[in-house]
């Protein structure tokens, strides 16, 4: 299979896009006086909608498209199904190795810059923040890559979908080694390092995946692709955004993304 050289380039600019939006989270603990939790809830809700309508009807249906030529109709389905779970398993596996009490998925507000106290400890919390979100980012980058692979469309919109999944990490980066420090510098650098960890993901699946990619290989990483994506909008994505604002607020933001999808798709 033949990719342009100036699809691959896109991609790594778009998971270069997604992954430092963790910036613009920590910026916003810095600079806003209050978190719009309204609008976060609203803005978390369309990412999951983005994220679940391309996974189950753009990659999925594509992978199991793909792998039944390749395959066979029935081996091909299999082979779809086999590797969504496996994209699920391995992603959660990730999420199982973050101690709960210390995940840096829960909703953090800016408020928190000004309502706690400096403590020395919390910079064990923002570091351990900033690797785990390392290593979720992982798979994300290449979720994103894959997808701007196929269709730039396709990667484009992923990739406006993670970067507002990352805004709130952003903040949960920056609130605790800013209080540990005392600095906003290094508070918003490790919070746009751990951004890197997307493009990182992209980098290790272009150079080794996609230096033998065919077909088969290619409806894999779809379907695998598809499961990240499902997982990362049920486990992160909704229950935040819940947590941030109102059930419905979520839901209308939901039913949005999937909308703006779905147009997107039939128009282009």
């Amino acid at each position: 299979m033949t990719i342009a050289p100036e699809n691959v380039m896109i991609a790594f600019g778009l998971t270069l896009f997604a992954g430092l939006s963790t910036g613009i989270g920590s910026a916003i603990a810095f600079f806003a006086k209050r978190t719009n939790t309204k609008l976060l809830a609203v803005s978390l809700g369309f990412s999951a909608g983005v994220m679940i309508y391309v996974s189950f009807v753009e990659l999925f249906l594509n992978a199991q498209k793909i792998l039944g030529v390749e395959l066979g109709a029935k081996k091909g389905q299999f082979v779809t199904v086999a590797a969504f779970f496996t994209g699920i398993f391995l992603v959660a596996l990730i999420d199982k190795l973050v101690p709960s009490f210390e995940n840096p998925h829960e909703a953090h507000k800016v408020e928190e810059m000004r309502e706690k106290r400096p403590d020395r400890k919390l910079l064990r919390m923002g570091i351990l923040s900033a690797v785990v979100i390392g290593m979720h980012n992982f798979p994300e980058g290449l979720a994103t890559f894959a997808a701007a692979l196929k269709e730039v469309n396709l990667g484009i919109s992923i990739a406006i979908a993670i970067a507002i999944h990352n805004i709130p990490e952003g903040i949960a980066v920056s609130v605790p080694v800013y209080y540990a420090t005392g600095s906003r510098k290094k508070a918003f650098l490790l919070s746009f390092l751990s951004g890197l960890a997307e493009p990182l993901g992209a980098l290790v699946g272009y150079l080794v995946i996609f230096s033998f990619m065919n077909d088969t290989i290619l409806g894999v990483l779809f379907a695998a692709v598809a499961g990240i994506m499902v997982f990362i909008s049920l486990d992160e994505l909704l229950p935040t955004a819940e947590k941030y604002g109102e059930h419905h607020l979520a839901i209308y933001g939901l039913l949005g993304g999937m909308l703006l999808m779905a147009s997107s798709l039939l128009l282009f």
